[in-house]
């Protein structure tokens, strides 16, 4: 199966991302704004949500079939989001969109669910999203790729917002790539562009995006099911620092943590849908000032109830 011929760079608004046409709205901007986004202007945020996985809640008790938790928890999710002023630049969900697996059962039906409740989002709120091992599989497959990147949109890729560069990874491509080699070569070659583009200091910032995190406290902790190996990570932080990225936002792991590998802040946040720890289900609110990037975790009740605090606002009214 051949894979859909989509830029990797897109161009704020470029309308040639699928996931713009898929929910009905440009993918970020139009293409007569797309040169001043390469420019800094000022500070502005965005919001990073993680893992609304319809059907995991109701999976723990053998109930795949039942996802109405989720999509309550989602549709607070989008209300929060429709309430901020000013907007947010956009919307990032960081993978496991969904929890059925390719090729079993429900996973249409949670998909049709999912941009049903994301169809309600502010249409000047544009969505970016991150492919997670539930989305592509555990072990990829070109065609479970190619369904991906024709259901979402592409599954790596890069983007512009107000002078800062940023950085869409298939993350598991890094954890087995066993069957779909060839695709992992081209996105670390893509990769090794982008990063010698940012290392030239074309971009007031460069923030990656991806599902898995590199580590969840400690650069050098051990391997688990909830980061990246070792040698990976370790080439991945390296590669990652030498171009100047400031820093990592992920999900995968239903709980906050995070921490720092020389300059690189790896941020790890927890779920919309389903927790396994003791944080609540939120979002994040990422702030970037030409200085430095700052984040903050929200419960969806606090979001929505107080909305974004006075410090954090201060910052984005800055000129």
């Amino acid at each position: 199966m051949l894979r859909k011929k989509v830029p990797k760079s897109h161009t704020p608004g470029c309308g040639q991302c699928p996931r713009g046409r898929e929910l009905g709205r440009p993918f970020i901007l139009a293409w007569g704004e797309g040169e001043k986004e390469l420019q800094w202007k000022s500070p502005f945020y965005f919001i990073q949500g993680a893992d609304p996985q319809f059907g995991l809640i109701k999976a723990w008790d053998n109930c795949g079939d039942d996802w109405e938790e989720e999509i309550r928890l989602t549709e607070q999710a989008v209300q929060a989001i429709n309430k901020l002023n000013p907007k947010p630049k956009f919307f990032v969900l960081c993978g496991d969109l969904i929890h059925a697996l390719p090729g079993t059962p429900w996973r249409a039906d949670q998909t049709k669910d999912l941009k049903k409740v994301l169809k309600d989002i502010d249409k000047e709120i544009p969505l970016v999203f991150v492919s997670g091992n539930h989305d592509i599989g555990n072990v990829p497959t070109s065609e479970a790729i190619d369904e991906y990147c024709q259901t979402w949109g592409d599954d790596y890729f890069s983007f512009w917002v107000g002078g800062v560069l940023f950085l869409v990874l298939n993350s598991q491509l890094y954890v087995d790539s066993s069957k779909c080699l060839n695709l992992k070569q081209a996105q670390d070659k893509w990769l090794d562009t982008q990063l010698a583009m940012a290392k030239e200091k074309m971009c007031k910032h460069a923030i990656v995006f991806q599902h898995i995190p590199l580590f969840l406290k400690n650069a050098d902790e051990e391997d688990d099911y909830f980061n990246i190996n070792k040698p990976v990570r370790l080439e991945l932080m390296n590669k990652f620092t030498n171009a100047g990225i400031k820093a990592v936002f992920s999900g995968h792991y239903h709980r906050n943590a995070g921490g720092f590998y020389n300059n690189l802040d790896m941020v790890v946040s927890s779920a919309i849908g389903c927790q396994l720890g003791e944080d609540t289900h939120g979002l994040r609110v990422v702030v970037v000032t030409a200085e430095k990037i700052v984040h903050r975790y929200y419960s969806l009740n606090k979001l929505t109830n107080e909305g974004i605090e006075e410090d954090l606002m201060d910052m984005i009214k800055q000129e």
